[in-house]
């Protein structure tokens, strides 16, 4: 059964049978005369042009959708009432509806005789001047369209970290040096009257030995640290452009219009 705190709620959701096929939609809702949810519009037919009336008391709300436990059929075969009349129904007509959906009128204390339009419902019926939003309070008589944009930005966060660090490594380097060295010469001259002298002092004949001693240089190799260049960190700021992407959300509108159909509004 769908009590009065559930009533407002069920218009515009989906009417299923007891077998789970889709009968149509909610369109409006009638109170008896104690204020209770007594009888619910359902759209149905092509483009849901016609309506016929359930009774709440054997409905249940699950989900998103509401169930009767009529066929769809049953339901479609319902007497016809004009729900576009602002007027309580009649004893007769609900006499009847009772009687098509095997309902017993004892049982239920006559309570839904004389069961009228309540003006707290009607207000959020699908076809008078304002809107119901079943997603949240009644709206006026337009329907507003609405979808998510993407909202891009940017965060600054760390992206790494550079340091320097110095090491020692060992490398084998090879360079070219002049050496001299003093190499011995044999030098011959004739006796003259300017090394006469020179060469007549002494004995006439003797034994005689002469030593020169030769010198050569040699490279040597040693090393000394000197500073060659200063190296420190340092930062700059580059933009990029990067591509993001998300998935958002869009609202759109239908409209069910007479000789017209169902017809999409982009």
């Amino acid at each position: 059964m769908i009590g009065q705190e559930q009533a407002s709620g069920v218009i515009g959701r989906e009417v299923y049978d007891n077998d789970g096929d889709k009968i149509g939609t909610v369109g409006q809702v009638w109170a008896d005369a104690a204020g209770q949810p007594a009888w619910a519009s359902v759209r149905t037919g092509l483009f849901g042009m016609n309506e016929s009336l359930i009774p709440l008391q054997v409905a249940e709300v699950r989900g998103d959708r509401v169930t009767v436990p009529f066929e769809k059929a049953v339901v479609k075969d319902a007497p016809n009432v004009d729900v576009d009349v602002d007027e309580p129904l009649s004893g007769a007509e609900v006499a009847d509806l009772y009687r098509h959906y095997g309902l017993n009128w004892e049982d239920s204390g006559g309570a839904y005789q004389g069961a009228h339009t309540d003006p707290s419902f009607v207000g959020a019926s699908a076809d008078s001047g304002v809107g119901h939003d079943t997603s949240g309070p009644n709206t006026d008589d337009a329907m507003t369209r609405s979808e998510e944009r993407l909202s891009v930005g940017t965060e600054r966060q760390q992206a790494g970290t550079a340091r320097l660090r110095k090491y020692v490594v060992t490398e084998h380097e090879q360079v070219t040096v002049p050496v001299r060295r003093e190499e011995v010469r044999l030098e011959r001259e004739p006796i003259t009257d300017a090394n006469v002298g020179k060469a007549l002092d002494g004995p006439a004949i003797s034994e005689e030995e002469h030593e020169v001693t030769l010198h050569a240089e040699r490279p040597v190799v040693d090393t000394e640290a000197v500073p060659v260049e200063r190296v420190r960190l340092g930062k700059e700021t580059v933009t990029d452009t990067e591509t993001v992407g998300g998935a958002v959300r869009k609202e759109r509108i239908e409209a069910d219009l007479p000789d017209q159909g169902r017809r999409n509004l982009d």
